[in-house]
């Protein structure tokens, strides 16, 4: 039977802030390996090489991002489907098995994966894997629970039975509650993971939320590939109900089976998970990047830019990027949340981007902002070019720091080297490309009235923009 991966990959998991942000989540962080990110992980888990089967369902503004991340492993032709906005698991799903049944794959299993967790015991995550293969092959619609080693009050549960019978779905309980659980052996830790055949659910999506299914349905009917894209009907897709695939279907259906996994495993939802899965020094700190402690314990201390020091404290997150720094007890980091939501009320930035921001094209980084200037250093990968647009409020200046500008002015063009600078007047229509074999990088001075992103006017884009 062949197992197709389906990712996941529409969060943006705010728990971990300030590291992750709205336009650089989690799961493209390199959060327990310094060379792969957690989403490049679970693709070298399931699918290595370069998998044409996989499928990925991500936010549209990921897109890039994603693609990216996937051709730095070698993967380079697998299906992005974007989501025009997040509705939850189970219209997601819905979204890759309509994918497979266009592709006449409707009998394969879909093995449905978060991109944000980490399994280190390969053999055991394969067993289970083929364990729920032989139950999903029967036409049930297959979960995976994992042993509980702790009482956990950040994770669902579910109780279960004999051959692998689900007998309930259980909220995230209390701490006693949690007590309760594991003392029993009777409850898993709901993962999150699936395995089943597109057909199988879709049949169980119809039956049970017929309101998702044909929300889903009409808006895949608006199917439209895009560059490397699968890009599906917005306003269709904005009507389908917001709910979760445990919701919506396992705990209405009568063909849920949970398989029990016991290996090495987590979900790094949250700093304290991350504390708890990293390895610690002799005084049981967990400290990367740029960090000198003294006299300090049972902390995770993480510095992205500066140096960050830590005398006599205990049981501390320190996270430090370039614009946000944050200390947190570390019991304390499920409130996360609300510190993103209150930034977010003052409407604030930092919850969205770093001072590093990723573009199809490239990256910029703001390097100084003042009232009516702001300093930027722009990095353009080779054979890429910027759109073709205009300022109401800004001019712009260039000034080439390495590789080979193609700049274009109006009706001028001009290439510029390691050195050289340009000036773009306010209005004038322009735009950059790096037509060389090494990455651009210059510095641009904006200067005018206002200088937000969206004084942008576009008149033609490569990316589709």
């Amino acid at each position: 039977m062949k197992i197709i991966p389906v990712v996941l990959s529409g969060g943006s998991g705010s728990r971990l802030w300030p590291l992750s942000r709205k336009h650089l989540p989690k799961q493209c962080l390199p959060l327990v390996d310094c060379h792969y990110s957690l989403l490049q992980q679970t693709l070298q888990r399931v699918s290595p090489g370069n998998s044409q089967a996989t499928v990925i369902v991500c936010n549209e503004n990921h897109r890039f991002l994603i693609a990216q991340q996937m051709q730095d492993i070698g993967q380079q032709n697998a299906t992005l489907i974007l989501e025009p906005e997040g509705r939850n698991t189970a219209p997601a799903i819905a979204l890759a098995a309509l994918e497979l049944t266009q592709r006449e794959n409707s009998d394969a299993l879909m093995l449905v994966l978060p991109p944000d967790h980490v399994i280190r015991d390969i053999t055991a995550f394969e067993q289970a894997v083929n364990k729920a293969v032989e139950l999903a092959e029967e036409g049930t619609l297959v979960t995976f629970g994992i042993k509980p080693t702790r009482p956990e009050t950040g994770y669902g549960y579910i109780k279960f039975g004999q051959n692998y019978a689900v007998e309930q779905f259980v909220e995230k309980p209390d701490m006693e509650t949690a007590k309760t659980y594991l003392a029993s052996g009777d409850y898993l830790w709901n993962s999150g993971m699936f395995l089943f055949s597109a057909e199988t659910f879709l049949a169980e999506l119809k039956a049970l939320q017929p309101a998702i299914y044909d929300a889903v349905s009409e808006a895949y009917k608006g199917r439209s590939e895009d560059m490397d894209f699968v890009r599906v009907d917005k306003d269709a897709f904005a009507t389908c109900p917001d709910d979760s695939i445990d919701y919506a279907v396992m705990e209405k259906t009568q063909k849920a089976k949970v398989v029990p996994y016991s290996g090495d495993w987590s979900d790094i939802g949250a700093w304290d998970a991350l504390y708890d899965f990293a390895d610690k020094d002799d005084n049981k700190n967990v400290l990367t990047g740029d960090v000198i402690v003294e006299d300090t314990t049972n902390c995770l201390i993480r510095s992205e830019s500066k140096l960050v020091a830590a005398v006599g404290i205990s049981d501390l997150v320190v996270v430090e990027t370039a614009d946000a720094i944050l200390v947190m007890d570390k019991t304390q980091s499920q409130s996360v949340k609300k510190i993103v939501k209150r930034i977010q009320e003052q409407g604030r930035a930092e919850h969205e981007f770093h001072t590093e921001v990723h573009r199809p094209w490239g990256t910029y980084e703001t390097m100084d902002l003042g009232e009516r200037y702001q300093v930027k250093r722009i990095v353009v990968k080779p054979g890429q070019k910027l759109s073709v647009q205009m300022h109401h409020h800004r001019a712009e200046h260039w000034i080439v720091v390495s590789g080979t500008a193609k700049v274009y002015k109006g009706d001028q063009e001009e290439l510029l080297s390691e050195n050289q600078s340009t000036f773009i007047p306010l209005g004038t229509v322009h735009a950059l490309e790096n037509p060389g074999k090494i990455l651009l990088e210059l510095i641009e001075v904006q200067s005018g009235s206002y200088l937000g992103e969206d004084d942008i006017v576009r008149f033609s884009d490569r990316y589709g923009r």
